[in-house]
């Protein structure tokens, strides 16, 4: 699985006229019960809360998460619509009011 240092990733490739698309989203996703061992103090939440994949600009996935996914979570999804040469957006924010995005290109 991915380190701290590895960035976001992102795949989409063709198979029987399907996209299979596969995102690997480097987040910490902490639960607000872990506590730091040198402290003893409680890390606080830190988790996405909401993903949405668009194929060219349109939504074809949305999904409001919590807590209980693990630390840097991977998603995989095939999309019916997309084409060789459609673009896939993937994009997140998290509890934290921070949010991100990663792009490709359906190969």
């Amino acid at each position: 699985m991915a380190g701290n240092n590895t960035p976001h990733k992102i795949r989409a490739t063709m198979q029987q006229n399907v996209a299979l698309v596969k995102v690997l989203i480097r987040h910490p996703m902490e639960t607000g019960r872990r506590r730091d061992t040198t402290t003893g103090k409680t890390i606080p939440r830190h988790f996405i809360r909401e993903l949405q994949c668009l194929l060219n600009g349109e939504p074809v996935l949305h999904a409001d998460w919590s807590w209980g996914v693990a630390r840097n979570p991977y998603l995989s999804l095939r999309i019916l619509a997309a084409r060789p040469g459609d673009r896939v957006l993937i994009r997140w924010s998290d509890n934290r009011s921070g949010s991100e995005a990663i792009e490709t290109v359906v190969g």
